[in-house]
């Protein structure tokens, strides 16, 4: 419950600096896949989380190898920090170190989904232009981690 902990503040800290300036402090992302990677760790063993690890790893590649297509090919914009920024990339490798796969596919769908809700609002009251995305994503994880906290709950690392 201490490294939950620990990874809901560091997401909380991680989610005020992207929303406030756009820029992440780099120090978090190793702290956040320490943090996350050691209680999934812990809650599974050795074995699933390193087959489930390897899998979330390539489901994140593959998605951003097609957003870097599409992209590139089709929008004929640059990637990395015009269409996608760094700390959004990172925040993805980083949640992949966290949870069981399908645990894992459900929270990054709904955490895009909640991404792109939350934007659409934020657009409307403070005309924003750019997607603070790793600070969405971070307070939608922290929600779910309190969440899980809740009696009756299921795990997050059940598989």
């Amino acid at each position: 419950m201490m490294l939950q902990l620990l990874s809901a503040v560091g997401l909380g800290i991680m989610a005020y600096q992207d929303m406030r300036d756009r820029e992440v402090s780099w120090l978090l992302f190793p702290l956040l896949g320490i943090s996350l990677g050691l209680t999934f760790g812990l809650q599974v063993g050795l074995t699933v989380f390193f087959y489930a690890t390897l899998l979330n790893l390539a489901l994140v590649t593959v998605m951003v190898a097609l957003l870097w297509a599409i992209t590139t090919f089709i929008f004929k914009k640059p990637f990395l920090d015009v269409s996608f920024g760094l700390g959004d990339l990172l925040l993805l490798y980083v949640f992949a170190l966290g949870f069981p796969t399908m645990t894992f596919v459900f929270l990054l769908v709904g955490s895009l989904l909640f991404s792109l809700l939350a934007f659409m609002l934020m657009k409307l009251v403070l005309q924003s232009q750019t997607v603070p995305l790793a600070g969405l994503m971070g307070v939608f994880l922290i929600a779910m981690i309190l969440l899980s906290w809740m009696p009756g709950t299921p795990s997050l690392y059940t598989y």
